[in-house]
């Protein structure tokens, strides 16, 4: 079985001691019920924990015809506000997956805030790529795959009030996993002051540099192997 696995980050905004308490979250539950197995196994998460100095504060509980269909939960900073958000993959028994946004908000109560439209069909999945500034606004965007293992869908996303909003045009031909593998491929890099994101072409033989221009997805090919390697290479501007 798959390892549900930790985010982890100092809570800095409820530091009144010298030493911010430590926030983690993680998938629990473990469960059958959506037989995908896209990630290795046959076993997903039926609920979403938020714990702070390890002690339980919030606990998020899917019903019956979803779970999260994920390697682990993500903590990430969305807004210019103080709340803290996490992004998951939550998938529905017809609709397949969406990318879902969580907030661990000033009471520390875990709530979905946002998340895009269902795929459509039952296991059709995406993959988080990589969060960061991909538009040079100050905040911080999602970049996704969506079916990594059919079109290959590369989606760039920003949190604006409760929704997720595209801030470039979507674009085929990318990938950042295989079917079975219990991680996600790709990484984000920052060469000459820009930001782009480093992920497999479709047919996994080229690496590629993805950066958006003008409200489009751009991509050059890197001189590098689409493997971890190649990947590391990449990030240190190689």
């Amino acid at each position: 079985m798959r390892t549900a696995c930790l985010a982890v980050v100092a809570l800095v905004m409820m530091a009144a001691s010298p030493v911010p308490p430590v926030a983690e979250t993680r998938f629990t539950d473990p469960t059958d019920r959506y037989d995908h197995g896209v990630l290795g196994d046959a076993i997903e998460y039926g609920a979403l924990e938020f714990l702070v100095g390890g002690d339980v504060v919030s606990r998020v509980t899917l019903p019956e015809n979803r779970v999260f269909e994920d390697i682990a939960p993500r903590f990430a900073r969305l807004t210019d506000g103080a709340g803290l958000q996490i992004v998951v993959v939550e998938s529905e028994a017809s609709g397949g997956a969406q990318l879902a946004v969580y907030e661990a908000a000033s009471g520390l109560t875990l709530a979905k805030r946002a998340a895009t439209p269902h795929i459509g069909r039952r296991n059709r999945w995406l993959a988080p790529a990589a969060i960061a500034d991909f538009d040079g606004d100050g905040i911080n965007d999602i970049a996704y795959v969506e079916t990594p293992h059919l079109a290959g869908i590369l989606k760039i996303v920003t949190l604006r009030g409760d929704e997720l909003v595209p801030i470039a045009e979507p674009k085929p031909g990318f990938s950042n996993h295989r079917i079975g593998q219990d991680f996600i491929t790709g990484d984000v890099r920052t060469c000459d002051d820009t930001v782009e994101l480093v992920l497999p072409d479709r047919a996994w033989q080229t690496l590629l540099a993805i950066r958006i221009v003008d409200g489009k997805i751009a991509h050059r090919t890197l001189p590098h192997a689409p493997d971890a390697e190649g990947i590391e290479a990449a990030r240190r501007c190689e």
